[in-house]
Formats: C-alpha cells, sequence, structure tokens
C-alpha cells in the first residue's frame, strides 16, 4: 500500500479537486492520495470529491492554515472515466448552454491551425463567466476527450466545476476508442437529442 501526496497549498477552488482527481487516475496501486489544502473550503469540497468517487476519507487540521484530506484508494481505476463526476468545486455557474463539438479541428483549412483553435476554444469555455450546462462530443470531436488529447486538462477542469461532458458511445466504437475515453461519460444519440432540444442556446464551434 502506497501513498501519494498532493501539494495544493495556495490553491484556490477547483484546482485541489482536479489535482485531486488527476492523481487518483495515475495511481497504479491501492493506496493512500493524501491532498494538502490551506483552507476549510477544500478540505470540505475535497471530502465531498471523496463521497461522489465512494472512496473512505478524514481531513485533520495540521496547523493554522495547513490541512490533510486522506482518501483510502482500493481499486486503482487508470484513465478510464469516473462513475461519478467530480463534484462542483464552486456555485453552480452553469447556465443553460450546451456546446457541440463534431470534429477535433476548429473550422476549414489548414488541419495543425484548425486543432491549435479547437484547443484555444475549449480553453475559452472554462473562462466564461456562465458556464455550459453541458458539452457533446460526436464524430471526429470524440477524440478530445480521450487518451492523448491536447485539451484534457481543461475538459477536467470544466468537469470540476460541474459541467456534464457527454460523448457519442458509436462514434468511440467506430474511431476504436471505446477504451480510451479519459473524462466525462459515454451517451448516445437519443440523450443527444434530448440535450440539444432543451438547451437554452447551442454553441458549434
Amino acid at each position: 500500500m502506497g501513498k501519494t501526496v498532493v501539494n495544493a497549498m495556495g490553491e484556490q477552488c477547483p484546482i485541489p479537486v482536479v489535482k485531486a482527481a488527476r492523481a487518483l487516475r495515475e495511481m497504479t496501486e491501492p493506496g493512500t492520495l493524501e491532498v494538502r489544502v490551506d483552507n476549510e473550503i477544500a478540505v470540505q469540497n475535497l471530502t465531498r470529491m471523496a463521497a461522489g468517487h465512494k472512496l473512505a476519507a478524514k481531513s485533520e487540521k495540521l496547523g493554522e492554515g495547513e490541512f490533510v484530506v486522506a482518501m483510502e484508494v482500493t481499486s486503482p481505476i487508470g484513465e478510464a472515466p469516473l462513475e461519478e463526476p467530480p463534484l462542483a468545486c464552486a456555485p453552480d455557474q452553469r447556465g443553460s448552454l450546451v456546446v457541440a463539438v463534431d470534429s477535433a479541428v476548429m473550422g476549414r483549412g489548414s488541419e495543425d491551425l484548425g486543432a491549435a483553435l479547437m484547443k484555444g476554444f475549449l480553453f475559452a469555455v472554462g473562462q466564461l463567466p456562465e458556464l455550459p450546462k453541458t458539452m457533446l462530443f460526436y464524430n471526429g470531436g470524440a477524440r478530445l476527450t480521450c487518451r492523448g488529447s491536447d485539451s484534457l486538462e481543461d475538459l477536467r477542469q470544466l468537469e470540476a466545476q460541474g459541467v456534464e461532458i457527454l460523448t457519442c458511445g458509436t462514434c468511440l466504437n467506430h474511431y476504436g476508442l471505446t477504451e480510451e475515453l479519459a473524462v466525462g461519460s459515454v451517451t448516445n444519440m437519443y440523450a443527444i437529442v434530448e440535450k440539444l432540444a432543451g438547451a437554452g442556446k447551442v454553441v458549434k464551434p
């Protein structure tokens, strides 16, 4: 049983949750995940995250402005998507916006430029004052939620703030990526249609 220590001292919400989720994915054997933070809000968020992932957790105050949250990991998950999405680390800032991504590149012309534009677009989504409620990835866009995607960090931060990340299962299967999904969960066309139909606004890059 090993121990993994994550130093999130001085980090603002939702970074401690994002770092903890990343460390959880990287654990290759059962053990303890310790996250060190400097405020009680982070302790509460991490404790809720552990409960959402069905992990036993306890917190301890080490000193003034110094806390540690320890989670007991009995079964490593690797890069597989978590059964429960990370809990929102901040007040819900999501609106009724749905972002639909059907390609790994943005626009027509240079593929390299298109890939860079898409990475910039997904980063910019996370900077919106009102985050989208759901982000849908289908056809070529399914590659963006899989291992090797340059946008995984941005998407995981969005997920940590409560944004629903959904990827078309038929698309993953078509591209041979069923086992490669690294953020969010799998969905189907019926659910995609429901999300689009119920959206207050749909943005498609």
